[in-house]
């Protein structure tokens, strides 16, 4: 494939790779959890620990400052990597599902009451489903799931039919971590602002493979994790317009959100501290911004064709195995294909595949309503980053038919 990049030198900047599994080399097909990291990030994340150790903003000595500075600039980067209007509007949280949480528990809790709607889709993670959930319960509000088709599609004309006044905000996945299917955001966001609910879009599985701008789509909320972009774990961010973020009550007391303290009352922090509370993962975000460089040293577009030419390759070698189906066939979709084999656990394959030194994930991939929804319990699940090839995918398909014949 002509659109495919020379990849030798990019796979010599993530260790992890260059290494045996069961006797065989890995190929590494479950990057929809977890990324790898590249040498810079690892370096950066040792670099903290070895020259700057030490708690930010509120030191005047040297490491302080210097550890300060960093962790700033990685909001900066951050700011710069998604089109934010200011660094202040930069949350750092631990992951997607805190800053999910986060917005429940303060946008949530001070703006939905009794018979208040939110709608989710039938795409999303648990993490997308579980904090509204618990939110509508304590005030009241009522879920309402937008409808996918058998091709992981969602019913756009569904959602237009539900959305109306009672509708307080919608929250949605910009691309599904079960299936790939790339969602119409843009458009979810334009009808939803036209019944003047808000919008918070999980960008965890999107924001590795696609350019996003949160001010031209006009995005209220957007949270997503360092790991998913070749970042440590334990980071993650939620942007929010100024105006919501301003607006809602802090969500964690403690150090830091605070400007002062007394036994009579409290008075918050201003943006973004106001909800960062306490030492913060101070080592994994100095690290995250060199990933941020990292990524867009090569280009998040480039990156994407080769992720989509391995997608194409992939797609078309699986189709031709027999009795296998592949589940999630929009046709805007990431590099994941989740796929079920006639009369075979998923659990099983996964078993055998890593005694080929392959890594997959299989399960509902913390999606059980999706699942439901195609009447299983779970896939098998494959998702590719740009240092994955085509050599990796046809001894892939090499180890998953001899797996298949042992399990036959």
């Amino acid at each position: 494939m002509d659109s495919l990049m020379d990849i030798s030198n990019i796979r010599a900047d993530f260790p992890v790779l260059d290494q045996q599994v069961n006797g065989s080399t890995l190929i590494y097909f479950d990057n929809a959890a977890t990324t790898q990291k590249p040498k810079s990030v690892i370096e950066a994340l040792s670099h903290y620990y070895q020259k700057d150790n030490s708690n930010i903003h509120r030191g005047l000595h040297t490491l302080a400052e210097r550890a300060t500075t960093a962790y700033e600039l990685t909001r900066a980067k951050v700011r710069d990597f998604i089109h934010a209007p200011s660094s202040d509007q930069i949350i750092f949280t631990s992951g997607t599902t805190a800053g999910i949480n986060l917005v429940a528990q303060t946008f949530g809790r001070s703006t939905f009451k009794a018979g208040d709607k939110i709608l989710i889709s039938h795409l999303e993670h648990h993490s997308n489903i579980v904090p509204w959930q618990m939110i509508a319960e304590e005030t009241g509000a009522i879920i309402e799931v937008i409808p996918v088709d058998e091709t992981g599609v969602l019913d756009l004309d569904a959602f237009i039919n539900q959305l109306d006044e009672k509708v307080k905000l919608v929250a949605v996945n910009h691309v599904s971590n079960a299936i790939g299917t790339i969602n119409p955001i843009a458009k979810i966001i334009s009808l939803a602002h036209a019944k003047g609910a808000r919008v918070l879009i999980d960008g965890a599985q999107s924001v590795a493979h696609i350019d996003i701008d949160v001010q031209t789509l006009d995005m209220d909320f957007f949270v997503f994790s360092a790991h998913k972009l070749f970042g440590p774990t334990g980071v993650g961010i939620l942007y929010g317009k100024r105006e919501l973020l301003a607006s809602m009550p802090p969500y964690q007391g403690g150090g830091e959100m605070i400007k002062e303290v007394s036994f009579s009352g409290t008075t918050y922090n201003e943006l973004p501290y106001k909800f960062e509370a306490g030492t913060p993962n101070i080592a994994d975000v100095i690290a995250f911004g060199s990933a941020i460089d990292y990524v867009k040293s090569h280009g998040t577009e480039v990156l994407m064709k080769q992720e989509q030419a391995l997608l194409a390759y992939a797609t078309e070698k699986l189709n031709a195995i027999p009795g296998l189906r592949i589940i999630g066939t929009a046709p805007e979709k990431i590099a994941v294909i989740s796929f079920v084999v006639e009369g075979i656990h998923p659990q099983d394959l996964g078993v055998l595949l890593d005694k080929f030194g392959v890594a997959i994930r299989t399960g509902h991939h913390c999606a059980q309503p999706l699942m439901q929804r195609y009447g299983l319990v779970g896939t098998c699940r494959v998702s590719f980053a740009f240092y994955n090839s085509l050599e990796e995918i046809d001894r892939f398909i090499v180890a998953l038919q001899r797996s298949i014949q042992m399990l036959a």
